[in-house]
Formats: structure tokens, C-alpha cells, sequence
């Protein structure tokens, strides 16, 4: 029974402790996601959000920080940009490859330094590119120099607190500190849509709350079903004797998740679309007119236009989930370690063959979890065309995350309860 996994989950003084401090590090995220920046026209920013799609999903993602323009008003956006540069530099720069996948666990360490520090200038591009894109609507009032650079400092140290905070949780928490972080902000956002649901009910709209609900339900199913398929290659290993002992002769599997990707394409996503409007607003008021014309056309473009939003963000979904899964399965090593365990794919031979196979499959696999990635994206926008009920709070994307960040966890935490009873015998 469940309780009964509750219970032994706060039995385990170790487990509960990383329990208890993954949800402190949830209250102290809060605190900060509500301390806002002075001189802001709240009536202004609130109604920003409301007709701004792009921007009304990232508030999400920073748990209200970004409506409230609090000093963690960027979330982990910054970082994740940082991220995704670093990554991208690894498929042009043999140098960085080599540091990222070849020399081990030191050479992580200093690529997630280097993420760290190209995350400091990146903060303050986009806090100056915030500022500048809420003064041209009027939302903030003319700021001194002084007053600029102590507001992009404050901002940047909120993005650089929170990086802190999602390692802290990596470390010595359960789970990814990243996505426990945006899974928070996420969750955090639920109480507030439903009061409004509430407040606004409107009992000529049941017809369009209960599409809407149903729509939901269809949308965790899929999730779920999605995030939990897996495409499994048989395996099987050569018997090899090695002195008196025999090793090898068994059969098992090689799983390929439908969606490796996870998340991380839906935030990548998120994260790149931002930068047209932040850059946008950093060359609005330049003296050349076509840079400026062209600038203010990139600001306002996600505005203009659902249609040009969705298919953008589709597009963009597809194109991260192929690029994180080439960055993170590569099927050239894993036939190389199977040729060197004595495994083999029965009918394809070991080598480039099986290489050739692994991506074969990998790419029919990858296909159907990008488009399913890339729906789920959109479908707040495609739930509020059809229902007339606004579908940020609680969309596809909102529930893709919660859904998986939360069977991730639960995957943790069941395999540190199962070592835990091995350790018994």
C-alpha cells in the first residue's frame, strides 16, 4: 500500500532528511520568488502577463517570480541558456566534447563550472533586456544608471542563488535540483488558477470546463504512458571461460526510452525563445532605423500572432529533443561496449553494424516522442482556441513536467528504499 511506503520512506533517517531538505530548499525558493523589485506599476505588469503567451508560460515556470518581477524574476533560465550553449559547443569543439563525455567525472565538474560562469553574463543580458522590454510598456518608469545597475546586479544574484540552491538539492537532496526547482515554481501556480477558476465561474462555460478537464485527464495519460514506453533491443552475451569459471550465454535487453530527452527539450525551447524578445528590446531604441524597426518586430513577434508561437515552439521542441538525445546517447559507444562485454544484437554483427542499428531504431523511437513532445507544447495554446479557458496554469507542458519530474522522484526514492533492504541481508 502506499502509506505503508510513506511510512517506510520516513523510517529511513537518511531518506527522510533529503526529504526534509529538498522541501526547505522549496520554502526558501518561495520566500525569494515573493520579494519584488521597487517601482513597479503592479495593475501594468499584471495585465502584461495576461495577453503576453510566451511571457505568461515562463512566469510559470519561475513560480509567479517573474509576474511578481522579484529578484529571481529569470528563474533558471540563464543557467539552462548556459546550458544549451555549452552542449551545443560540444558538437563543434572536439576539446569540449572530449571534456564533456571522455574524462570522467573531473571533466564534468569543470564543463558545469564553465555553465556556471557563462551563466553570470548571460543573467545580466537578459535582466537589462527585461528591464528595458517592461519600460517600453510603460511598466517601469525611468531608471538612473545607478538604479539600472543595482537592479540588473540584484536580478543577476537572484538567477545565481537559485543555480545554488537547484545544486544544493542535487547534492544533498533526491533528484535533479533543476527541475525540482521549475517543478515548484509550477506546482506553486495551482492554488492561484484555481481561485481564479473559482472567483470567474461562469455557468454558461460548464460545456467548455468539462472539455477542458477531460482534455487534462487525456493529457497525464499520455504523459504518463509516454514517459514510461521504451522500445527494448535484445542482447545477447557470448559464453566466455575464463580460468575455472564460465561467464556469458545469458539473454537480456537493451532499452531505449520513446522519450530519452525527458523535459529538457520543452525548456531548452523556452529558454531560446526568449532571446528574440530580449535582444528585441535591448536594440528597440537604437539610432539606425532598419536595426531598430527590426528589433521591435522580434520583440513584438510572439504577440502578433498565436499561429507563428505554436509552430515555432514545435519546431523548436522536435529539433531539442533529437539534439539532447545525440548529446547524451551516443549509439557509436554503447555498440562499442557491447562489442567489448561479448554482447551482441542477435542477427546484426558487433561493430558499426550494430551502431548503424542502435541509430536506425533510436531515430523511429525519437520520432514519435519529439511530435508527442512537440503537441504537448502547444496544446495550451490549441485547449484555449478550443474551450475558451485559459490553459497556462494547468497546460500540457505544466503537466508534461510535474508528471515526469514526480515519477522520476518516485523512481529515486524506490531504488535508494531498495538498496536499503539489500543492505539488510
Amino acid at each position: 500500500m502506499w502509506w505503508q511506503k510513506l511510512l517506510q520512506i520516513f523510517k529511513v533517517r537518511e531518506l527522510r532528511n533529503k526529504i526534509l531538505f529538498v522541501l526547505l530548499i522549496f520554502v526558501i525558493f518561495r520566500v525569494v520568488a515573493n520579494i519584488p523589485v521597487p517601482g513597479i506599476d503592479a495593475m501594468r505588469l499584471r495585465s502584461f502577463f495576461e495577453g503576453n503567451q510566451l511571457f505568461g508560460l515562463l512566469n510559470i515556470f519561475t513560480g509567479g517570480a517573474m509576474k511578481n518581477l522579484s529578484i529571481a524574476m529569470l528563474g533558471l533560465g540563464p543557467f539552462i541558456t548556459a546550458t544549451i550553449i555549452l552542449q551545443l559547443l560540444t558538437m563543434i569543439f572536439p576539446r569540449f566534447e572530449a571534456l564533456y563525455k571522455e574524462e570522467g567525472e573531473a571533466g564534468r565538474q569543470k564543463f558545469n563550472q564553465y555553465g556556471r560562469i557563462l551563466t553570470v553574463p548571460l543573467a545580466a543580458l537578459s535582466g537589462y533586456g527585461m528591464i528595458m522590454l517592461l519600460r517600453s510598456q510603460q511598466i517601469i518608469g525611468s531608471l538612473s544608471v545607478f538604479h539600472l545597475v543595482t537592479t540588473i546586479s540584484v536580478i543577476t544574484a537572484g538567477t545565481v542563488f537559485l543555480m545554488w540552491l537547484g545544486e544544493l538539492i542535487s547534492e544533498k537532496g533526491i533528484g535533479n535540483g533543476v527541475s525540482l526547482l521549475i517543478f515548484a515554481g509550477i506546482v506553486a501556480g495551482f492554488p492561484i488558477s484555481a481561485r481564479q477558476i473559482i472567483v470567474g465561474w461562469d455557468p454558461t462555460k460548464i460545456p467548455a470546463y468539462l472539455a477542458f478537464l477531460v482534455i487534462a485527464l487525456l493529457v497525464i495519460v499520455g504523459v504518463v504512458v509516454i514517459t514510461e514506453a521504451r522500445r527494448n533491443i535484445p542482447v545477447s552475451y557470448a559464453k566466455r571461460i575464463r580460468g575455472n569459471k564460465m561467464y556469458g550465454g545469458v539473454a537480456t535487453y537493451l532499452p531505449l526510452n520513446v522519450n530519452p530527452a525527458g523535459v529538457m527539450p520543452i525548456i531548452f525551447a523556452l529558454s531560446f525563445m526568449l532571446m528574440p524578445g530580449m535582444i528585441g528590446s535591448f536594440l528597440a531604441n537604437v539610432q539606425i532605423h532598419w536595426v531598430a524597426t527590426m528589433a521591435r518586430f522580434l520583440r513584438d513577434m510572439f504577440q502578433r500572432s498565436q499561429f507563428i508561437y505554436a509552430f515555432i515552439y514545435f519546431v523548436l521542441v522536435v529539433l531539442f529533443t533529437y539534439f539532447y538525445t545525440a548529446v547524451t546517447f551516443d549509439p557509436k559507444n554503447v555498440a562499442e561496449n557491447l562489442q567489448k562485454m561479448g554482447g551482441f544484437v542477435p542477427g546484426i554483427r558487433p561493430g558499426r553494424p550494430t551502431m548503424e542499428f542502435l541509430n536506425f531504431i533510436l531515430n523511429r523511437v525519437l520520432l514519435v516522442g519529439a511530435v508527442f513532445l512537440g503537441v504537448i507544447a502547444i496544446a495550451p495554446t490549441l485547449v484555449q482556441g478550443a474551450t475558451g479557458v485559459t490553459a497556462f496554469q494547468v497546460g500540457g507542458t505544466s503537466i508534461l513536467i510535474v508528471v515526469s519530474v514526480v515519477l522520476e522522484t518516485i523512481r529515486q526514492i524506490q531504488s535508494q528504499l531498495t538498496m536499503r533492504e539489500y543492505e539488510g541481508f
